[in-house]
């Protein structure tokens, strides 16, 4: 590439001139190619460590001048080809005209000009996809390229200089991290290290410091353990690392690659070294971590945040911290945490202003809401900018603006003078809200009058008054007294400062009338459902009467969500409960439904009306419990594992005794996945979803390490599972909330009594206060970095659970090992992985994780092409991937163009351990249809068969497939809707076990053409074997012997007896075929000598043109030469596939056997001028045939074809080369360094 001059002082040190001439040279760098001996080591060695880029650019040319020592460097080169073009360039242009020039320095100067207007004109043809990556960076993605083999699909994030540990020895060189791959490569003194390890192997990455290793990154997989340590800045390297794994692991989870973020703002002006990817992942992590915290939608993108201070009215300070801006939000969080947080949405803001700025309150704004609340910042470093971007973001924000706002709820939320809810007042009529066109809609779902999406079922079913003590009440008013003095001082609604004094308030209980309405808006639900109106009527509306598994699903488990509770003892709050769930279900038809949802949602409808359940269910789902209800609880899990790592690290002495006892993993799904509500009184779990919606997992986390705590000595004198399940089961169902107004309701979720003590009973808000004061230390970021870790340990579990399942339902059928098959499974998997990165998204759109675990990796042709390649005992040469197209046509049973690992591994257990028989069978059908397509018939006989005797086949064929493609689609269909998707997959199911095993009659005959082809595989097998020569004998003989037996049985097959319904379906080629067949081998043997042997190999390259009259009048296939009495089905499947399917070769013969594949010094045995193969094949012979037992008893014949094909081969070894050559793709660089190795 050409380069903007540059001054090079020292033209020859490290570079060795190879051409020269009056104003250029073409130079090398040392050690680079051939040689160099102990000079090219250490410039290889200094290039390496110094990331020089004469790495990726061994060859350069420099301008000079006769008298002037400096010169300058215009053009470098990766390879001698391309420096060679340049070179030549400038001799033809620029030598002649150079040499007018009388002073020096208008030479250089015209040259530097040239060079720069060359550059200028390539950059311009280049402009419109060029990224603002800047030079270095894109000279280490190119070097990254060369030195790992990877495609221009691959793209760098970025590159460290670091030391990998080998050993003890520590390697400098760099550290390569792309989308997928983490990559190293270090050149010292001829030792080369090059590492290179996906994304999706990592199983745990870990930061640590060792006496042996200095601050280090372990990077652990399931083979190796890799340390890396001397970096500049290794937290940043690390935080990148992570999120590398973590879009891997997402990858694996839900199947959505990496997709560069074209929202993003483009930075003013480029980023020194740094790309856009990495940009965009640093963003990516801010912007998760801005939704997190303030609970925001998963569309929300953070535009920029600034320190600054807030007024805070409720007591009287600045308060110090940092304002958050994003297109629908402004968000302020203190720097001391919990000190107090802040968020305004834009559709609330009606007043942005820059107040005068003064000693004591510099550059402040003042916001105001149509709450009538004003919120006062300060101390923002650039105001005006600031002001003008929430300007920008509020015009927006006007135009997308809701016509309605008011709604009886969204008064509540947003006035802090308003102390009654509508909750309090349920007779009053719904006002115009988002909800509202709901209220409308739903008469016609909803029988009953009652107006359900309007309020909670708690208000339908209310408590008598009378039944519940007065203290009760009292408690219940000073509760809600207390709150409406918090809205007073702090404000109500979304623009509320939340503070340690409202999570005091939350941990001592919300009351029963306040409950929806702080769900809603500490969940960050309410923002949803506001920016969102009427989305759920749509949502209900489209998904009535609509059947899947899910409603099935969801209709099983309705009666049994709190069926203790009158709510759901009713119609009314069953079908509130199946509209919130089928709507959810068809949002989100990943998750569809899981058990526990039923639970959580039946409790939300208990406090909101049904639109703000479905939003809570969204935000539960979507955002606070991320991965908990898909098919395999993911996120369950992951917090599984966070549980059991801190039992470890706060409760020791219990953590070891539940790891025997296995408890932690039976009680921990039925907890998170339920947030307590299933395994604890009603009235108590409902506290603790309070705190919940308030602080996140956190408080789940805390909790359950308080129950364990409090249960210690009883758990560490249990002898097994069921006695622990006993004790813990019940504890929680004495844990009592005294406080509570609702009526107690019956609880049957543990094992209750044993022994004659009363249980005793445990408040729930001293649980809650004990889980704080013990457990408080948890940190929201904490538990975020956990999870990470922990849920790379849960996805490799579950893929090798997957990889288990697979290889034991594969292993009963077929010959490897279960440690071939998993390691089969791990090179099949790769495969499917690496379609995934750079290849065909066809694939990709097929792993989906709700399929069964056989069905989620498949692969195409061109990936079952390389393994096939890399795989087979049948190495083919050249002929290898048609074999390979031929063997996958074969496998895919289902005609997808894609094949799962159990065809994979059947096709591969028939190459390796079948006995001789299996062998030579999968052969024969690799040379059948479907294996051998009708594509690779070339002839023009074929042409002709094909408009003459083989049209009623092909029309029938037609039919019967266009039948067959309508009944797998009315199956298909009924599949996706009908609920009887399960029964439809055990029948099929059931009819793969039933299946006949094939036997050798099964198998159909074979014309000419496919044993041709036959032939030709066979040939091509044996080029590289040691009894080269013994085995092409062999094959000569038995392939002279078989023509010589087709040639036999074609006599016995002139008359062959019809069925009534062949004769009429040929009755006109019948009189042909009839009239104009040859009746004795005398008319054979004439047609034969018309062409002498000379012109065979003329007429096998294809010019089938004298034979036409011939093939013409030989209309009538008789359904490949059977023999007397045996049955003959003229359009079967098999026939009509082998009338479509034929060779490329239209003449059979010695000749035609020789012309491409055999070798020149081959003998057919028994060919000699005269015999039967060269009489009988010099022309393509529709009545000739063969059976497989013709085939199996002539081979049998043979010693050395019977040795050949019995032989015992490992597929272990091939198994490992190919795993290398996945790690290794530095193999497909073409760069040189490894010759200095040499």
């Amino acid at each position: 590439m050409w380069l903007a001059p540059e001054e090079v002082l020292l033209a020859n040190a490290l570079w060795v001139t190879e051409r020269a001439n009056p104003f250029f040279l073409l130079q090398r760098r040392r050690g680079h190619g051939k040689g160099g001996g102990l000079t090219g080591l250490l410039v290889g060695t200094l290039d390496v460590v110094l990331d020089s880029s004469a790495r990726v650019a061994p060859y350069r040319i420099l301008h000079q001048t006769l008298d002037s020592q400096i010169y300058w460097a215009v053009a470098c080169g990766s390879s001698r080809k391309e420096i060679t073009k340049h070179w030549e360039w400038l001799e033809n242009n620029l030598l002649q005209t150079l040499a007018i020039f009388d002073n020096t320095e208008d030479i250089t100067t015209f040259v530097k000009g040239k060079i720069h207007g060359i550059i200028a004109e390539e950059n311009k043809n280049q402009q419109p996809q060029g990224e603002e990556d800047p030079g270095k960076f894109k000279e280490a993605e190119l070097k990254m390229r060369k030195q790992f083999g990877m495609p221009e699909g691959e793209k760098l994030v970025n590159y460290y200089s670091c030391s990998f540990w080998k050993g003890r020895v520590p390697r400098q060189g760099w550290l390569y991290l792309t989308v997928n791959h983490l990559c190293f490569y270090s050149f010292l003194l001829g030792k080369e290290v090059t590492l290179i390890v996906q994304w999706v192997d990592v199983t745990q990455l870990e930061k640590n410091a060792t006496l042996l290793f200095p601050e280090c990154i372990k990077v652990s997989t399931r083979d190796s353990e890799l340390y890396f340590s001397m970096f500049l800045n290794i937290s940043e390297t690390f935080k990148l690392m992570e999120q590398l794994a973590n879009i891997a692991m997402r990858q694996l989870l839900d199947n959505k690659s990496f997709m560069e973020d074209m929202l993003l703002p483009k930075p003013s002006k480029p980023l020194k070294n740094i790309s856009a990817l990495k940009r965009d992942l640093d963003a990516r992590a801010k912007n998760e971590w801005y939704r997190a915290t303030f609970r925001l939608p998963k569309d929300e993108r953070l535009d920029g945040h600034t320190d600054c201070t807030l007024w805070t009215p409720f007591n009287k300070i600045h308060i110090l911290g940092q304002m958050f801006v994003s297109n629908n939000y402004i968000c302020f969080a203190s720097k001391a945490e919990e000190a107090c947080h802040l968020i305004i949405p834009l559709r609330e803001v009606t007043i942005v202003e820059k107040a005068d700025s003064s000693s004591v309150l510099p550059s402040p704004l003042s916001i105001s809401t149509k709450s009538k609340m004003t919120f006062l910042f300060a101390n923002l470093k650039d105001r005006d900018f600031l002001v003008q971007r929430i300007s920008d973001f509020l015009q927006r924000t006007s135009s997308k603006k809701l016509c309605n706002n008011g709604g009886a709820r969204k008064k509540s939320c947003d006035d802090q003078t308003c102390e009654e809810t509508p909750e309090q007042s349920p007779s009053s009529t719904p006002e115009v809200s988002p909800a509202s066109p709901f209220d409308n809609r739903l008469a016609s779902f909803c029988a009953d009058k009652v107006p359900t999406a309007s309020q909670g079922l708690l208000k339908l079913f209310e408590t008598n008054p009378k039944k519940v003590s007065e203290s009760l009440w009292a408690k219940e008013k000073m509760k809600e007294e207390s709150w409406n003095i918090h809205f007073f001082e702090y404000g109500r609604g979304m623009c509320m400062y939340r503070t340690a004094k409202t999570r005091e308030l939350v941990l001592k209980g919300i009351p029963e009338n306040l409950r929806g309405e702080l769900w809603l808006l500490f969940s960050g639900a309410w923002n949803e459902m506001v920016t969102h109106p009427g989305y759920y009527a749509d949502l209900v509306e489209q998904s009535v009467g609509k059947y899947s598994l899910a409603t099935e699903e969801i209709e099983r488990d309705l009666h049994r969500s709190m069926p203790e509770h009158p709510a759901f003892q009713n119609d009314l709050g069953i079908a509130a409960l199946r509209r919130v769930l089928t709507a959810y279900a068809f949002r989100n038809p990943t998750i569809g439904y899981c058990q526990a949802m039923n639970i959580v949602t039946s409790v939300l409808l208990l406090y909101c009306n049904e639109e703000e359940a479905f939003w809570l269910l969204v935000a539960l789902c979507e955002r606070m419990l991320p991965d908990y209800y898909n098919t395999r609880v993911v996120g369950a899990l992951v917090d599984q594992g966070i549980f059991e790592e801190l039992t470890r690290d706060c409760l020791p002495q219990l953590s070891e005794k539940m790891q025997d006892l296995g408890v932690i993993s039976s009680i921990s799904l039925s907890w998170f996945l339920t947030l307590f509500l299933s395994v604890m009184p009603f009235e108590s779990a409902v506290v603790i979803v309070d705190c919940f919606f308030y602080e996140g997992i956190k408080v789940i986390l805390q909790a359950s390490l308080a129950i364990l705590d409090a249960n210690m000595e009883k758990l560490l004198n249990c002898s097994d599972e069921g006695e622990a399940m006993t004790v813990l089961g019940r504890y929680l169902d004495n844990v009592v909330n005294q406080h509570s107004v609702s009526p107690p309701i019956p609880h049957h979720h543990s094992l209750l009594t044993s022994g004659d003590e009363p249980p005793v009973k445990i408040d729930i808000f001293e649980l809650i206060k004990t889980a704080y004061e013990k457990f408080g230390h948890l940190k929201a970021d904490d538990i975020e970095q956990m999870r990470f870790k922990q849920r790379l340990k849960v996805i490799h579990s579950l893929e090798d659970t997957a990889k288990r399942s697979v290889v034991r339902a594969v292993s009963g059928d077929i010959g490897f090992s279960m440690q071939e098959l998993e390691d089969l499974y791990v090179v099949f998997k790769a495969k499917h992985l690496m379609s995934c990165y750079w290849g065909n998204h066809i694939v990709t759109s097929q792993h989906d994780q709700s399929l069964p675990y056989l069905e989620q990796y498949r692969i195409n042709i061109e990936q079952f092409r390389e393994l096939f390649a890399a795989l087979t005992p049948w190495s083919c040469g050249l002929h290898t991937p048609v074999l390979a197209e031929r063997m996958f046509r074969l496998l895919d049973e289902n005609k997808d163009a894609l094949i799962n690992f159990k065809e994979f591994a059947t096709g591969m257990s028939g190459m390796y351990h079948g006995d001789l028989t299996e062998k030579l069978k999968l052969l024969y059908k690799l040379h059948l249809p479907p294996a051998l397509s009708a594509e690779e018939a070339e002839s023009a006989l074929e042409a002709t068969n094909y408009f003459t005797d083989d049209n009623t086949t092909k029309e029938t064929g037609v039919q019967e497939d266009k039948a067959s493609r309508e009944r797998s689609s009315k199956e298909q269909e009924e599949k996706g809707t009908s609920p009887q998707d399960y029964r439809y997959h055990l029948r099929m199911w059931a009819k793969e076990k039933d299946a006949k095993k094939e036997t050798i009659k099964d198998l159909p005959k074979m014309s000419q053409e496919q044993f041709i082809e036959l032939c030709k595989t066979l040939y091509n097998m044996f080029s590289e074997d040691p009894a080269e020569q013994e085995l092409y004998h062999a094959i000569a003989t038995v392939a002279s012997l078989l023509l010589r037996i087709g040639e036999v049985g074609k006599k016995f097959s002139h008359q062959p007896p019809r069925k009534a319904g062949d004769c009429k379906a040929n009755s006109s080629q019948d009189v042909a075929s009839e009239e104009e067949s040859p009746t004795s081998e005398q008319s054979q043997n004439s047609t034969v000598e018309r062409y002498p042997q000379a012109n065979v190999e003329d007429k096998a390259s294809g010019d089938g043109q004298p034979e036409k009259h011939q093939e013409e009048s030989q209309l009538f296939v008789d359904g490949g030469g059977e023999g007397p009495g045996s049955p003959i089905q003229m359009l079967s499947d098999d026939e009509t596939k082998d009338d479509m399917s034929m060779s490329s070769y239209s003449m059979v013969s010695t000749g035609s056997l020789q012309c491409e594949d055999i070798a020149d010094d081959t003998v057919l045995v028994g060919c000699e001028a005269g015999s039967s193969a060269a009489r009988y094949g010099s022309t393509i012979d529709t009545d000739w045939s063969i059976s497989f037992e013709q085939v199996l008893a002539s081979v049998l014949t043979e010693t050395a074809l019977v040795n050949y094909l019995e032989k015992k081969i490992d597929i272990t070894q091939k198994i490992k080369e190919q795993k290398k050559v996945e790690r290794q793709h530095s193999s497909s660089s073409d760069y040189e360094l490894s010759s200095v190795t040499g």
